[in-house]
């Protein structure tokens, strides 16, 4: 059906789009929010579409709420930076029932005998966002990102409808933030996942991931595609809403148009809380989207302000998580695999399970004693479960479940990627292949030089990388400068379409991925020397390195002796360093890259200020206010100082901060001196070192 805009002129289709505007968002509220449509989605599309007829003949009746602005921007280049109106705490976690009632008691204890009360509300596994309104109408989205400062994401929220583009209620705010959860409900997450399988493209391990993915997508259109929702609960500045507790910011976020858990309880006692997280924890599986947990906040906004909050966390707020969810399945085989220095590690493959979110079908033993330790064996039913409901892991066979015909995994004799020698070095825990032109290590070795902490080549991962190793496309990492457009797009990925026919990488990723290639040619020497697999040579030991060298071959060039006398370096890692660069495969290696236009060297910089911290070593404990601890550990070290997580004798300052922890209480036992937040600040600014009117004598 065609719609023309009403007859009268300009000023009949104003009056027509502000009512069809306003109809529109009551029906979005209804469905959206309120769960109870009055009309089907066919008819709503008919007055969308009335809507766009008339915007389309009027440009200028547009409006920034209207329905019609959910997609439309055009996709953005880059997620400008967004500081929040205060501060996105995080929440401390109660892990079990006994933490739950010892923070309980905490509060009854701090409270006394006033009356107060509780409100419990489900914790939604989404990604938290914060959106912004003035005079009622939807002005600015952001992401949490670190608490302070988040991502604009304005133009993808605004495709997700369940987000009011403007307040239900006559006198809105002047301006007002709230804040809540975005998540993806199970039923739209299993249809996404079925999509890109079908078209030969990975799929998101959870729906929280497919969720925060959605939110930083260059494309609107591509967000309004995920289906989304959100859940709102919070109001940053609760005098703007003229509300004195959570129970009346939730009701207040309702009348004006957002979806609100409707899963929420006022608990008077600290028996009526633990019977709601006990009864969230039953209903979990239940629920038409995920949570992980139930959080649990002092009501009364006024006794909130009186308990604070730590450096982290508010003290009026706990998370009570779930513990790991647990299922059963049976394990099929425990194979070993290789890693890029030659680790041999024992992983259990099993009958695939849904845990906590996603499937998952394979999980790490670590290593033989490990496998030992929990006695598991191929053709045992065992328990799997996912370590802070993330990492797949294997707790333990059910003994009376175990195949009579069981035995023990041994640990192979030879590698079972080239046949070379197993070895286990004395006092090490993880067996070792000894040849260095295992398949298998160059495999880890290519996707190690492509991960994010190295030389971050986005598109590279080990299914592309294992293609192109089998096609004979690389063979070690100075040839992926070598590629070319023509022979990538053609690249087989190993998935195959519905009618069976090979899914190929395409022009379109092809070009990418050769985009990201040529960009690694610029990274910093440390991610070069880290991409390298060095034994031993982490991206902090990387860092140290290439800080003093300042260039790859200063590195080659440097004896065993003047590399481990690099702070934090030491003889076995000079060792391994002086072993890497003394091999002429190696070096040809990197005569490739050096040709290619891989970054070599660091140029000196001209604002590099003066090493006046040289052989200081400081230690940073407690939360910082004016600094997170890797801003202030960098400020640290280009002045010269070497920051260190351990406190000993040789330690030159503890820098501390709220609740310090172990590392303070180090500091006192050893007379190491003790510097306050105000102190730091004056060594970063002035870059001198502390003198004696700076330090504590042991007392806060």
């Amino acid at each position: 059906m065609t719609f023309a805009p009403p007859e009268g002129g300009r000023e009949a289709a104003a009056a027509r789009a502000g009512d069809l505007r306003a109809e529109l968002a009551r029906h979005a509220c209804l469905y959206y929010a309120q769960d109870a449509p009055e009309i089907s989605d066919a008819a709503y599309d008919a007055l969308m579409r009335e809507l766009q007829a008339v915007e389309d003949e009027y440009p200028d009746l547009v409006t920034s709420d209207s329905p019609t602005q959910r997609i439309g921007a055009a996709p953005s280049q880059a997620f400008a930076p967004v500081r929040h109106s205060s501060r996105m705490y995080s929440l401390d976690n109660a892990l079990g029932f006994d933490e739950l009632d010892a923070w309980l008691e905490r509060i009854e204890r701090e409270l006394g005998p006033r009356q107060h009360a509780f409100v419990c509300e489900l914790k939604i596994d989404g990604a938290s966002i914060a959106l912004t309104y003035e005079d009622g109408v939807f002005v600015r989205g952001a992401t949490r990102g670190d608490g302070t400062t988040g991502e604009d994401v304005t133009a993808n929220l605004r495709a997700v409808k369940a987000i009011p583009l403007r307040f239900r209620m006559d006198v809105p705010p002047a301006r007002i933030e709230v804040r809540g959860e975005v998540y993806m409900p199970k039923s739209s997450f299993a249809a996404l996942n079925e999509t890109q399988d079908e078209a030969g493209l990975p799929t998101f391990a959870n729906p929280r991931n497919a969720a925060a993915g959605a939110m930083r997508q260059k494309d609107p259109s591509v967000t309004a595609g995920r289906d989304l929702s959100t859940f709102i609960y919070q109001i940053a500045d609760a005098r703007a809403a003229g509300v004195s507790s959570q129970w009346e910011a939730l009701a207040w976020l309702k009348r004006a148009g957002f979806r609100t858990n409707p899963d929420i309880v006022r608990a008077g006692t600290c028996e009526e809380v633990r019977a709601f997280c006990e009864r969230a924890l039953e209903r979990r599986g239940d629920l038409p989207y995920e949570i992980d947990g139930v959080v649990v906040k002092v009501d009364s906004f006024a006794t909130q302000d009186e308990l604070g909050h730590t450096a982290k966390a508010p003290r009026w707020a706990i998370a009570y998580k779930f513990p790991p969810e647990e299922k059963t399945t049976v394990l099929r085989a425990i194979v070993a695999q290789v890693g890029r220095t030659g680790a041999i590690t024992p992983v259990a493959e099993f009958d695939p399970v849904l845990v906590a979110g996603s499937t998952i079908a394979r999980a790490t033993l670590h290593n033989i004693d490990e496998v030992r330790r929990k006695d598991v064996r191929v053709g045992d039913t065992i328990v799997v479960r996912k370590a802070g409901d993330v990492i797949p892991e294997v707790v333990g066979p059910v003994p009376g479940l175990r195949p009579a015909d069981a035995v023990e995994w041994e640990m192979p004799v030879t590698c079972p990627s080239c046949d070379g020698p197993v070895w286990r070095p004395e006092g090490e825990v993880v067996s070792r292949c000894t040849n260095i032109a295992c398949p298998a290590q160059r495999w880890e070795r290519l996707v190690h030089w492509t991960s994010r902490g190295a030389m971050d080549i986005e598109g590279l991962g080990y299914e592309i990388v294992g293609r192109m190793i089998e096609t004979g496309m690389i063979r070690d990492i100075a040839d992926f400068y070598s590629l070319d457009a023509e022979g990538l797009d053609a690249l087989d990925t190993g998935r195959l379409k519905k009618d069976g026919s090979p899914v190929v990488l395409g022009p379109l990723m092809a070009t990418k991925i050769l985009a990201n290639i040529e960009g690694s040619k610029s990274q910093p020497v440390y991610r070069l020397l880290y991409g390298l697999g060095i034994r031993h040579v982490g991206s902090t030991v990387a860092e140290l390195l290439t800080a003093r060298f300042r260039s790859l071959d200063a590195i080659g060039a440097a004896g065993a002796e003047e590399l481990a006398d690099t702070e934090g370096v030491g003889p076995r890692i000079a060792a391994s360093v002086r072993t890497f660069f003394d091999n002429p495969d190696n070096i040809a290696v990197l005569k490739r890259l050096r040709a290619a236009g891989v970054r070599m060297a660091d140029e000196a910089r001209a604002d590099v200020r003066a090493q006046t911290l040289a052989g200081m070593t400081f230690v940073l404990t407690g939360a910082l206010s004016g600094y997170t601890r890797d801003e202030a550990g960098a400020a640290l070290k280009a002045l010269g100082a070497k920051v260190s997580g351990t406190v000993s004798k040789k330690t030159s300052f503890v820098v501390v901060g709220e609740e310090p922890g172990s590392k303070y209480d180090r500091a006192v036992e050893l007379g190491v001196p003790v510097l306050d937040e105000a102190a730091l600040e004056r060594v970063i600014e002035t870059g001198e070192a502390p003198g004696a009117a700076d330090t504590a004598d042991g007392s806060r």
